[in-house]
Order: C-alpha cells, then sequence, then structure tokens
C-alpha cells in the first residue's frame, strides 16, 4: 500500500499572531479547549501537530489531552483540505445510483483516497451521507458546486476544469 502524502505543514505570522489572540482570550475560561481548538481550525483549516503543540503550550495543558480531544470529536480534521473541497454523497439514494464508482473515479484521478489531500493542496476528497439533493443522486460537490446525476465517466472532465482554471495540467 502506497504511503501518504501529506503536503508540509506552513504557517504565517497572521495566522500565529490570530491563534496566540484566541489562547490569550479564552486561556482564563473553564473548558477553553474545545472553543481554542474550534478557532484554529477555522484558522488553519485543520489542526496539525504543530498547531496543537502551540495550544497545548499555551493552555498548559498536555499535547496528548489535545490530541484526545481533536480526534474524539468528528468535526476537527487532523489532515490538511485542499483549496478545492470535493464532496462525494455516500447517502442511500446516491450509494444506490453508483457513487462508490463516483467516488472510486475522483480517487484515481487525483492520486488520493478519500479524507486525503493532493500534494500540491489543490484538491482533498471526502465522502458525506448527504447533501439533500437526492432527486439529483449521485451526487457530488466541489466547494459549492453540485454536480448531479453523475457517471464515473464525467469524473476526469468536471475535475480537469478546476486543474484549467488554476493554471495547471493532468
Amino acid at each position: 500500500m502506497a504511503e501518504k502524502t501529506v503536503p508540509a505543514f506552513k504557517d504565517t505570522p497572521e495566522q500565529q499572531q490570530k491563534l496566540r489572540e484566541v489562547i490569550d482570550k479564552n486561556k482564563e475560561l473553564p473548558g477553553a479547549l474545545l472553543p481554542v481548538l474550534h478557532e484554529a481550525q477555522e484558522i488553519y483549516g485543520y489542526l496539525p501537530i504543530e498547531v496543537q503543540q502551540t495550544v497545548a503550550d499555551g493552555l498548559g495543558v498536555s499535547l496528548s489531552e489535545v490530541y484526545g480531544v481533536a480526534t474524539f470529536y468528528s468535526r476537527f480534521s487532523l489532515t490538511p483540505k485542499g483549496k478545492h473541497r470535493i464532496s462525494v454523497c455516500l447517502g442511500t439514494a446516491c450509494y444506490v445510483k453508483g457513487a462508490d464508482k463516483i467516488l472510486a473515479e475522483v480517487e484515481k484521478k487525483l492520486g488520493i483516497k478519500s479524507g486525503e489531500c493532493t500534494a500540491d493542496g489543490l484538491f482533498s476528497i471526502d465522502s458525506c451521507r448527504c447533501v439533500g439533493a437526492c432527486g439529483l443522486a449521485p451526487v457530488m460537490m466541489i466547494d459549492e458546486d453540485v454536480y448531479g446525476k453523475l457517471t464515473p465517466d464525467q469524473v476526469d472532465k468536471i475535475i480537469d476544469k478546476y486543474i484549467a482554471e488554476e493554471g495547471g495540467s493532468n
């Protein structure tokens, strides 16, 4: 099995400053860890180990406590999300109409699995349970764009459109 490629963590002085402000604003409050992690994820888009360590140090708690909370709640992500976030609905209506084949085609096209991000940071893939567009099943979303009544052979062309917009090639 191939090893996951995760883009290297990069942050900016502005992000670091925002995180310090969030920690300072909350550190004296009981139960500060959860709201700090929520705001940290808003700042960075995910919770890499470097951010978890900063939160732990700033709140005076152990890294294992921060990691435990970050992995307990499904709303937190420890992996980066791409500039373009692809969601393939695997709810009942979509699944019975072949959404698993759509997901497999997206994974093949991008060379990553659901829950991962491309090395260039351009795309990430997630599956979800329902996007509320059952009449369009199977459905895939890229950012806020909804693509319905999909067939696997349409996936390449759709993704290629986003690649072209970025000035890249596939």
